[in-house]
């Protein structure tokens, strides 16, 4: 199975890329099943349900969220009504939605997706995420009804990432970071064949702030005060994320591969 990722869609640019770009870069990397993370589609922060039609509707499988999923209220409802919708696992109790779900894809082999919050340099406490995924995936072994295992883990640190990875190596077929907007160049397949990358990167303009107009942030960096509200940059986007390549039979990753296509960034694809 050939799984893509794709990290945080951020803004009018993220969106448009998605729009314009997943469905040819799906053929050209023979996808199976596409994941997108939309945590920051709409204006940088969250996602409407318009915006999420938009990206279902242009090829995305499945949606993560991630810290800023209920930024946009409406959300609160309609994740309730869209299935294809996953905020993480450990967010508030009474929040609506759900964090994991088994899908299909398009031969029909299962895939589970899950999506978690880390807790370091986090500006809320949210509920260990390592004791929210081993809950999940102890009820579904790797290479048992779910044929691919998919862990978006969304925070900050890179150490916290690197600790989900190997906590869930052998567990998972690829653990993929999100949330920081940079693109690492650690993919890796580790010990037990779980597939793993650090961070995604952004599905956005990369001539910016991770993802934001650099003139507010460079004030801020610079002056300590605010002056406006961040705004998306706008320029062209770069499609960011990672392929693996899975066995069927076992679940482990075969192989993992870095992808970037348009914008600034060099492009890499499999």
């Amino acid at each position: 199975m050939r799984t893509l990722f794709l990290g945080d869609v951020m803004g009018r640019a993220g969106r448009v890329a998605i729009r314009d770009g997943l469905r040819p870069l799906q053929e050209e990397l023979r996808a199976d099943f596409t994941v997108v993370n939309g945590e920051n589609a709409s204006h940088g922060m969250g996602l409407t349900a318009e915006h999420a039609k938009l990206l279902l509707d242009a090829g995305a499988d499945c949606v993560t969220l991630g810290d800023h999923a209920f930024d946009q209220k409406d959300m609160l409802r309609f994740i309730d009504t869209e299935s294809r919708i996953l905020r993480p696992l450990n967010f508030a109790k009474v929040a609506p939605g759900r964090g994991h779900r088994l899908f299909t894809d398009r031969r029909g082999r299962k895939v589970l997706v899950l999506q978690v919050l880390g807790q370091v340099f986090m500006k809320r406490a949210f509920d260990d995420p390592f004791s929210a995924v081993d809950e999940i995936l102890r009820k579904h072994p790797l290479g048992g009804q779910a044929q691919m295992i998919l862990v978006d883990m969304h925070c900050e640190a890179t150490s916290e990432k690197m600790g989900m990875g190997h906590y869930c190596d052998g567990r998972a077929s690829l653990v993929v970071g999100t949330h920081t907007h940079v693109p690492t160049a650690d993919a890796q397949i580790l010990p037990s064949g779980t597939g793993y990358l650090t961070d995604a990167g952004m599905c956005g303009d990369y001539n910016s702030v991770i993802g934001m107009e650099k003139a507010e942030p460079m004030r801020r960096f610079v002056t300590g005060m605010a002056k406006e509200r961040f705004q998306p940059a706008g320029g062209e986007a770069t499609l960011s994320g990672v392929l693996v390549e899975t066995d069927d039979r076992t679940g482990r990753a075969t192989s993992i591969r870095m992808v970037r296509k348009g914008g600034r960034l060099e492009p890499t694809l499999p």
